[in-house]
């Protein structure tokens, strides 16, 4: 009897796991996804713009957090906020020439403000000096040049006053006390608070962003605690399932990241694709075969950031580029405008550091991921090859120029009918190698004027 219990029990929880790892939220199918998501996997390098009125201190978009600043201290950033400059059309020129396919905006970031003109907010844009919806004009710029359209909110909101004081909420407990003492002042400071009243707050700008600037092509929620997170959000604060339901009515087609937290409650669609954060390029390879895209700063904070000086360089943001693509997934890079609208010197230059490298390499990035593994090059290499599975090109992407303009590809005798320079098509001979499987390739002695030259081999 006793073991029967036992079996039993073991057996319930076997069903148990594997449908909690098989719940849908939507009818679809792999192959009705992967159409969905084309026109991003081929796109793979995309703008994020993260604006708001922590542009004025100028010190990180999580400034309130950071100093623990209350609604009446961080007012004068909203009282002073006047983008004068601010010129979407000239963002959107700069976006593509750099070779970005998409963008997405912070409309709301988790200071509370709104870019866009919210009927269930004051706390937007169109009441401070700018008197616009910034959102508006947003969309109508980067739509003019081609470019897809995708909105961030914050699901988190310091300024609203139903939104519950949690562990990053810039009135969250002081660090040096004790527990008991740290409940005490999340008790005190949530006794009125209604996170229900939020939940619909949140949902009815959400609908907005959904219903009032036409076709959205991404929208990138964020973001919700680990599981196990005592004083964190969880996907039961935001309503999540009701609420990706409500994005996909509204808007079929879109594209929803994954950090509305369904995973924890084992929906497999509770987000079309995984988001890595300000993470190395050697960290991407583990994303490979799934539907993901890394979050990347030009350097350390999202925000505009006047001091700051650790600003990654033109190979840094190439190797982030390729190696994105080499794994099968997506790069989107962040600019931070500043408080006057205007994309900074430091931006500037590195987008058109990207552009002068995209505009002869583009073909060996859209279109592209990972090649067959029967073209794999050795770790050794430390080269990253992308592969366009509809024109069965390979692009090798030399990090390491050789010296005497000799590069082997091991085991790859046979495989090539051609080979050729991507920056100006002009031919690279090639040669069986000593042991007959390898090839040499002969490539220019003078390295060509790009960080990273590319080999375009056509396959036999």
């Amino acid at each position: 009897m006793k073991k029967a219990f036992l079996f039993l029990l073991l057996l319930s929880c076997l069903v148990q796991h594997v449908s909690s790892q098989d719940k849908k939220i939507f009818n679809e199918t792999a192959a009705q996804k992967a159409e969905r998501l084309k026109w991003w996997t081929d796109a793979r390098f995309g703008m994020f713009i993260h604006w708001g009125i922590y542009a004025l201190p100028a010190r990180h978009e999580w400034v309130k957090h950071n100093e623990r600043l209350t609604n009446e201290q961080y007012q004068k950033y909203f009282d002073h906020f006047n983008p004068d400059e601010f010129d979407p059309k000239k963002w959107a020129k700069e976006a593509k020439q750099a070779g970005m396919q998409y963008a997405v905006l912070t409309t709301k970031h988790h200071d509370g403000f709104c870019l866009f003109d919210s009927k269930y907010t004051n706390y937007k844009a169109t009441n401070t000096k700018a008197h616009r919806d910034l959102v508006k004009e947003f969309v109508a710029a980067f739509r003019a040049e081609g470019i897809k359209v995708g909105f961030y909110y914050s699901l988190l909101d310091w300024h609203h006053p139903d939104y519950t004081v949690d562990d990053a909420h810039p009135q969250r407990p002081a660090d040096n006390l004790g527990e008991k003492e740290k409940e005490e002042v999340y008790s005190s400071f949530n006794k009125n608070r209604d996170m229900a009243r939020y939940r619909q707050y949140l949902k009815n700008q959400v609908a907005e962003l959904m219903t009032n600037y036409g076709k959205i092509d991404i929208l990138w929620l964020d973001w919700t605690w680990g599981k196990d997170a005592k004083h964190g959000k969880h996907p039961q604060d935001w309503g999540a399932v009701d609420l990706i339901k409500m994005v996909r009515k509204l808007q079929p087609g879109i594209l929803v990241n994954n950090r509305l937290g369904l995973d924890q409650d084992g929906y497999a669609d509770g987000g079309d694709f995984e988001t890595p954060e300000q993470v190395k390029p050697a960290e991407l390879l583990k994303y490979k075969g799934k539907y993901w895209e890394t979050c990347q700063t030009f350097s350390g904070s999202w925000g505009y950031y006047r001091d700051e000086h650790s600003w990654k360089n033109q190979r840094q943001l190439l190797d982030l580029l390729i190696t994105a693509a080499a794994n099968g997934g997506n790069l989107i890079l962040n600019v931070g405008p500043t408080a006057r609208g205007e994309f900074d010197y430091r931006a500037t230059h590195a987008l058109d550091s990207l552009g002068y490298w995209m505009h002869e390499h583009h073909p060996s990035i859209y279109h592209c991921t990972f090649p067959p593994d029967e073209y794999n090059l050795p770790a050794s290499m430390d080269d990253r090859l992308t592969y366009n599975p509809d024109t069965k090109k390979l692009y090798l992407h030399l990090f390491h120029y050789p010296d005497n303009g000799e590069l082997v590809l091991p085991n790859y005798n046979g495989k090539i009918s051609y080979a050729q320079l991507l920056n100006d098509d002009s031919e690279v001979p090639f040669k069986a190698g000593d042991n007959t499987t390898d090839l040499v390739l002969k490539l220019p002695k003078a390295k060509p004027p790009y960080e990273i030259p590319v080999i375009e081999l056509s396959l036999k």
